[in-house]
């Protein structure tokens, strides 16, 4: 019974744990509760240039796929 009791605290003591880390960015400096702020879009990593080959992002030409 003992083992089990570790077991299921060691469990409880983890998942506390990983609830307060998703809550943390939405609190401001006094703790309180806010608006977390909107997900800034992902940058395109690839481009391609005039004629459809893949190009360096930021040549002459190069847009975003």
């Amino acid at each position: 019974m003992r083992k089990f009791t570790a077991i299921l605290t060691a469990v409880l003591l983890v998942t506390g744990s990983a609830t307060g880390a998703y809550a943390a960015p939405c609190k401001d400096a006094k703790g309180k509760f806010i608006k977390c702020p909107p997900a800034a879009p992902k940058k395109a990593a690839r481009c391609k240039d005039a004629k459809g080959k893949f190009a360096k992002c930021g040549t002459a030409g190069a847009k975003p796929i």
